[in-house]
């Protein structure tokens, strides 16, 4: 089975690269379950019904989230309606949302997709390890293959998840920083790990936003209104060959594509 997971997708020109690459490149890797992070699609701040539909009728399965989850207010209630949008496991238990799902790939196969939330640098949140324990006991016997989104600022966190996982998962993938790591991996007990799966939005930027005004900011420390870069998109992610029967990864493999290269 082959999934594709997304690099956070960042505001419209994200949205764009989506709509134009994603039907193709589920075409030549023979794609049967794609997951994106879209915590940033909504205008590069948290996500609306309209945007997270206009993902989901361009062949997105489900859609996780991070720390700016709920930065749009209307995604509280949408969040609750829409259980193909994961907000992090890890956020208190009243919160709106779910933070996994069991899904049904385009084959027939069986996937649990989990988001969760690191704590370094970020949201004073639940351990996202321990809830993770947790959620994998809820959902055991309900499918082999189990994919984990683990939004997060520190790498060390993001490397640890990996390691306390391995061999429980099929695959931990590191998302929130925006940069696309080099150290893709399949570890010996059967995860494919990766520290960060990028960004699918513009790459002549500074994490999305327009450089000149991030510039602007570091120089004077002077809070402004933050503005998305223009220009031609990338979308960037990973490949994932999993063994449907036992949930192992086989293959991690790291993908950049621009507007226009297929």
């Amino acid at each position: 089975m082959n999934i594709l997971f997304v690099g956070d997708i960042s505001g419209s020109p994200g949205r764009r690269a989506v709509g134009k690459l994603l039907g193709a490149l589920r075409s030549r890797y023979n794609v049967q379950f794609v997951i994106a992070n879209g915590e940033n699609a909504a205008g590069g701040l948290g996500i609306t019904k309209s945007t997270a539909t206009g993902l989901f009728e361009c062949g997105i399965d489900v859609i996780t989230l991070g720390n700016h989850a709920f930065a749009k207010r209307e995604a509280i209630e949408y969040v609750k309606a829409e259980p193909r949008l994961l907000r992090p496991a890890n956020y208190p238990p009243d919160v709106p949302g779910k933070g996994w799902g069991v899904f049904t790939t385009a084959d027939g196969a069986t996937i649990v997709a989990m988001n969760l939330l690191g704590r370094t640098f970020m949201l004073p949140l639940d351990c996202p390890f321990r809830t993770a324990d947790a959620v994998l006991a809820e959902v055991a016997g309900e499918a082999k293959t189990v994919v984990v989104d683990m939004h997060a600022e520190a790498t060390s966190e993001k490397k640890a998840m990996g390691y306390y996982l391995s061999g429980r998962v099929s695959a931990v993938i590191g998302t929130h920083t925006h940069v696309q790591t080099s150290d893709e991996v399949v570890m010996p007990e059967g995860t494919a790990y990766i520290t960060d799966a990028g960004m699918t939005g513009v790459l002549d930027s500074v994490l999305g936003l327009d450089k000149d005004m991030a510039i602007s900011r570091f120089l004077t420390q002077v809070p402004g209104r933050f503005t998305l870069a223009e220009g031609v998109a990338t979308l960037q992610g990973v490949l994932l060959g999993i063994d449907s029967e036992t949930g192992h990864a086989l293959s991690v493999i790291r993908l950049s594509v621009r507007e226009g290269d297929i």
